[in-house]
């Protein structure tokens, strides 16, 4: 068996599970975009708030 019949094999192969896969819905995909979004908001509000917050304090240590 030569290199391009094991690559020609393989992509068979891979066809063949990728149409076992359960694909989400467009609806799920976008629910769950929406989320991951206003998760990475609000830990980015709060991650800010707490840098700010240090830094103000190490300012004042070190004045």
């Amino acid at each position: 068996m030569n290199i391009f019949s094991k690559a020609v094999n393989f992509l068979k192969q891979v066809r063949l599970e990728l149409g076992k896969v359960s694909w989400s819905s467009r609806q799920e995909l976008i629910g769950a975009t929406a989320v991951v979004i206003t998760i990475t908001c609000i830990m980015a509000v709060f991650i800010g708030a707490i840098d700010l917050f240090l830094s103000k304090i190490l300012s004042l240590m070190f004045r």
